[in-house]
């Protein structure tokens, strides 16, 4: 089986962005646990944006921080990393901008949940004062911009990620459109 540049290039760039943001994740919060931890927070501009270290036992917000709920939250975690994995392998290949999106949500998931699986929480230190938003870290980024980029990828692709099937519901539109019924007398309105 041949494949064309493309289509390799659609497998492996979002693996290589799901990777990047590990590592970048995974080092900015060794950063925040050697640098951040002692000190506890540090002012970047005065109460507006700070690094502050924070741990968080749950998802966002602290959602599912008990322990009952904390299981329900991994399992869910890693069903939708799997997933993801599972897609960008065997699924249609999209175009660079949704599988770069989908690259960049694994990477942040996973980001995430090394730290739940090997210290039970996760690191945290953007904290912006100024709008009292909670502290969030690399891989929330990476998950909140990756989101993103999948929804406008959606509406740029036009909600579909196989170009085989861009290109039949093209030629099926052409094919209606020359088909339809002409007026017998060209000088009649239709």
């Amino acid at each position: 089986m041949k494949c064309s540049p493309g289509f390799l290039r659609n497998r492996i760039l979002p693996f290589a962005i799901a990777a990047g943001a590990v590592l970048l994740d995974q080092f900015t919060k060794w950063l925040a646990v050697l640098y951040l931890k002692p000190v506890s927070s540090v002012p970047l501009w005065q109460d507006v944006f700070h690094l502050t270290f924070r741990t968080n036992r749950g998802a966002a917000f602290s959602l599912f921080a008990e322990d009952g709920q904390r299981w329900i939250f991994l399992t869910v975690s890693t069903l939708t990393i799997l997933f993801l994995i599972g897609y960008l392998l065997r699924g249609p290949v999209g175009s660079p901008l949704f599988t770069s999106a989908l690259g960049m949500v694994l990477g942040g998931g996973i980001g995430n949940m090394i730290d739940r699986l090997t210290t039970g929480e996760v690191v945290d230190f953007f904290d912006f004062c100024l709008i009292h938003f909670p502290v969030f870290n690399v891989a929330d980024c990476f998950v909140t911009i990756g989101a993103a980029l999948l929804i406008l990828s959606l509406f740029l692709d036009g909600w579909t990620t196989d170009p085989h099937t861009k290109k039949q519901k093209q030629a099926e539109t052409e094919s209606d459109m020359s088909s339809a019924p002409s007026s017998p007398h060209p000088e009649d309105p239709v």
